[in-house]
């Protein structure tokens, strides 16, 4: 397939970043932190199994072991986190996580359950490419390119790593739904 640069989980320093600024700007337009207890998520178990496999599958002691089937196990813990989004889809700025969720599954799923990684944005990130399994890779032709992590945090921000159009639109409306969630005094939808 390629090379594979280093790095845990490459949006999600991103998102990382996009949860933080949230918490800033809600608390300076006046919002609470307290009110983010209000959200009631179903099947919460869904996401956090789904990340937990990812940060265990890309972890350095088990990256080395995982073999063929890596890519299958990311694309299966992909999909548990996007289907966790789209059952709770009501809640504030979700609908724009799922567009985000969908765009990153489908580069995946297009790209043999890797996401490749534009050489030029790892150089500006100041990553490395590692022979471990990750989550991303580099490759001369990936398929849908635009969707793939073309953008790059600069090496002078902690975490510096690759981001994709996805990475954007999941950490803008993670962004939405904590800042409406601390600023508006109102209980968030419950799924049905």
């Amino acid at each position: 397939m390629g090379h594979r640069p280093s790095g845990w989980w490459d949006g999600g320093v991103f998102i990382l970043y996009a949860i933080v600024g949230a918490i800033i700007v809600g608390s300076l337009a006046g919002g609470h932190v307290s009110r983010l207890g209000r959200v009631h998520l179903d099947w919460v178990w869904l996401a956090l199994a789904g990340l937990l496999v990812q940060v265990a599958l890309f972890a350095p002691a088990l990256a080395d072991q995982v073999g063929p089937i890596g890519p299958a196990v990311y694309i299966a813990s992909t999909l548990a986190v996007v289907m966790f989004v789209a059952r709770n889809r009501v809640v504030p700025g979700l609908p724009i996580v799922l567009v985000g969720a969908a765009f990153n599954l489908s580069a995946i799923l297009a790209n043999g359950g890797y996401m490749p990684a534009d050489p030029g944005a790892l150089a500006i990130a100041g990553r490395h490419v590692d022979a471990a399994y990750s989550n991303s890779v580099v490759t001369a032709h990936p398929a849908l390119p635009w969707l793939t992590d073309i953008f790059a945090l600069p090496p002078g921000l902690p975490f510096a790593n690759v981001f994709s159009v996805g990475d954007v639109l999941i950490g803008l409306g993670i962004a939405w739904a904590i800042v409406a969630t601390m600023c508006f005094d109102r209980s968030v939808p419950r799924v049905n």
